[in-house]
């Protein structure tokens, strides 16, 4: 048995290429780069208590409550000190780039779309059978049986069944096109007839409907949205020059 293996920085990039993670980690480098030139050229600058304050709340996110902590989590990821700052440093970079280019635009963006931000709370049964679904529809719509005994009945997910196939809240573009509708026109609380998908026969049950609300939450995600579609558009017209050997 091997006493010991020398890794070296070859052996990690080869590994890199055999996982097929290149594409990917490639995007990511690109993409880094991007917001640092036009931070820049912005003018952004990093404050020290903002760098500080990132850095406690990195600690903080990763459990790290102790310098001890710390040093042995950057030496499991084979990070030094220096990347750590750079992680901070970028993170806080990417953060006051993404609030100076769409801060503003937030509301106008939420207004415009607020329909794909109302949600549903629903329960969801896929059943493969027309008329099996309209039967088990026409039950639980007379009251001769609750959705929850027919997704404890049906559902073959494990965990979905414990739930009576409860979807929490879902957002309307997260929903299918053939249900969105339907389910959206519903008078809470109501089972709807099923519906044909790819997947089959849905019989729904909705229990409630959530208007949207620009709260400090969906703020942030519509944040993130506008400025991960900022970076691909920024990122397409790259010409991309590798510079490493790729015959190892």
């Amino acid at each position: 048995m091997l006493q010991a293996i020398t890794i070296t920085n070859e052996d990690i990039l080869q590994q890199v290429k055999l996982s097929c993670k290149m594409p990917e980690i490639v995007e990511q480098i690109v993409s880094r780069k991007v917001i640092t030139y036009t931070a820049e050229e912005t003018g952004i600058k990093v404050e020290i208590e903002e760098l500080q304050k990132a850095a406690d709340l990195f600690r903080l996110m990763n459990k790290l409550t102790n310098a001890e902590e710390t040093w042995t989590w950057l030496e499991k990821h084979s990070l030094s000190l220096d990347d750590f700052e750079e992680i901070v440093y970028s993170g806080v970079i990417f953060g006051k780039l993404s609030q100076h280019l769409f801060t503003d635009k937030i509301e106008s963006y939420f207004f415009e779309n607020q329909l794909d931000y109302a949600g549903v709370v629903m329960y969801e049964v896929v059943l493969d059978d027309e008329d099996l679904a309209l039967e088990l529809f026409y039950a639980v719509k007379e009251g001769e049986m609750s959705f929850y005994d027919v997704a404890h009945k049906y559902i073959q997910d494990t965990e979905l069944r414990r739930k009576g196939g409860y979807l929490g809240i879902v957002q309307r573009k997260d929903l299918k096109p053939e249900i969105s509708p339907a389910v959206f026109a519903a008078t809470p609380p109501q089972v709807l007839k099923p519906i044909v998908t790819s997947k089959g026969l849905h019989l729904i049950f909705v229990e409630e409907i959530i208007q949207a609300e620009l709260d400090n939450k969906l703020r942030n995600q519509i944040l993130t949205n506008l400025f991960d579609e900022w970076i691909k558009q920024q990122i397409e017209p790259v010409e991309l020059v590798k510079n490493f050997d790729s015959g190892s």
